[in-house]
């Protein structure tokens, strides 16, 4: 017996990651909504959040990554331009030095004090609160 779909949101998985040297990665999106973004995107049928967050995270910037924690869900239905969008955003760690793929325009490196603008997405939100959970161990559920 098969699950009755109706209408949803699509599901995603980002990775901010941390840069053994300090630092973490975003990547300069190629394809509208433009700005500076987490790398991540849409998980595929049959794959799960944390293997489409690696995979992201490869294609996008060419780094591969370990998974170090589950930062928050983010599931506000007007985050994404493109329609209703869930988002399963993990911290990450990475060796070596982003360089931009798939439809990453440009990759950097940053801190909190050099965040480049515009953000794309929600992403000066989750970014907000990963550099809170950095400092205080608290995740975004527990403000």
């Amino acid at each position: 017996m098969g699950i009755e779909r109706k209408r949803g949101p699509v599901v995603a998985a980002d990775s901010i990651i941390e840069l053994a040297g300090g630092g973490i990665v975003l990547v300069e999106r190629r394809n509208p909504p433009l700005g500076w973004a987490i790398p991540g995107g849409f998980i595929d049928y049959g794959e799960s959040a944390e293997d489409a967050a690696r995979r992201e995270a490869k294609e996008e910037t060419g780094l591969d990554v370990e998974l170090t924690a589950q930062l928050y869900t983010y599931s506000h239905p007007a985050r994404d331009p493109r329609g209703h969008t869930v988002t399963v955003v993990y911290v990450a760690r990475a060796r070596g030095l982003p360089v931009a793929a798939d439809d990453a325009a440009t990759a950097g490196i940053f801190t909190e004090a050099t965040l480049p603008r515009p953000l794309a997405f929600d992403h000066v939100d989750v970014l907000r609160d990963y550099f809170m959970f950095k400092r205080s161990g608290r995740h975004p559920l527990k403000k």
